[in-house]
């Protein structure tokens, strides 16, 4: 059977109602860069909510009026280099859709091969410019035949980072299932905030769970109980990985960076869902990370975390 995907036409979801706002929010130096930028996720749920397009679409609605910025628009400043969030309330972009299989069928798919294009209907736009005229979020929600559904997100990343996306979405949920306001009130100017930060990447892997959980095992036993995560873990796996591969002088120094979440370090508004990550360094020689178990390198990469 082929695998068909039928989507609504793109509507505009306001704020629920009009709400107290700033005219504009210049963007912090986290922000700066990012704004030609989009990211985009896949949320998969599986359990059904009743009439989830249209309970998605009015939570949106009203998540939007604490959240007011993301339904603006991103706009230049007069200086050379100056952009702002103008909070027009203008809206984001919403489409609903249907496709004839399964959940499940999805996620045994082979996501490098067959699968691309069923996952490229997931998502709204990919690629998206982000003009002063265009919304600064995209959503669609899509049911499955087994009324499980998914949420794809494409956002333009001056506009938030993965933390404060989640936090977003976060409140979605929360006003879907019935809650008069969202738990976490957020936060989007912090005027502490505006300092240099160095623009960074992390590079993904795709890693077995069974091999994660091992590692996980190994790591609590090793170190008396001590937990670590499936990120340090993977970071470590591609770590030594790449170490090896490369086949560089023992002596020679190899570099780890990744991206980290440092809103308690720069002492962040508590529900600040702007951009505030930054790259943390996790340094050793060549042939300490191509030679030491893996749950040794687990522990380095935990340990810059804390720093």
């Amino acid at each position: 059977m082929s695998v068909s995907v039928r989507k609504s036409q793109p509507v505009l979801v306001r704020p629920l109602r009009p709400v107290s706002m700033r005219s504009y929010i210049k963007l912090s130096s986290f922000d700066r860069g990012l704004e030609k930028m989009s990211v985009t996720a896949l949320l998969m749920f599986e359990h059904p909510i009743k009439d989830v397009a249209n309970t998605i679409k009015t939570a949106l609605s009203q998540a939007l009026v604490h959240y007011y910025p993301i339904a603006g628009r991103m706009v230049a400043g007069a200086e050379a280099g100056e952009v702002y969030i103008r909070c027009s309330g203008e809206g984001v972009t919403f489409v609903s859709a249907t496709v004839n299989c399964a959940l499940k069928e999805v996620i045994s798919m082979d996501l490098s091969g067959a699968g691309t294009p069923l996952l490229d209907e997931l998502i709204l736009c990919q690629d998206v410019a982000f003009g002063s005229t265009d919304p600064l979020l995209l959503v669609q929600v899509t049911e499955f035949s087994c009324n499980g559904f998914v949420l794809g997100v494409t956002w333009n990343h001056a506009l938030a980072d993965g933390a404060g996306m989640v936090q977003f979405l976060q409140a979605v949920g929360e006003l879907a299932c019935g809650f008069s306001s969202p738990s976490v009130v957020p936060v989007r100017w912090d005027d502490s905030l505006f300092l240099n930060s160095p623009a960074s990447s992390a590079p993904s892997q795709q890693l077995l769970m069974g091999s994660i959980n091992s590692i996980k095992a190994d790591f609590s036993k090793r170190f008396a109980g001590e937990l670590c995560t499936k990120f340090e873990v993977a970071t470590a796996v591609l770590w030594q990985c790449r170490t090896r591969a490369v086949k560089c002088d023992p002596e020679t120094p190899a570099l780890y960076s990744y991206v980290v979440n440092v809103r308690k370090h720069v002492g962040a508004k508590q529900g600040y869902y702007g951009n505030c990550f930054a790259g943390q360094l996790v340094m050793a020689t060549s042939g300490i990370v191509a030679s030491v178990d893996i749950v040794d390198l687990v522990k380095m990469i935990k340990q810059s975390k804390e720093r």
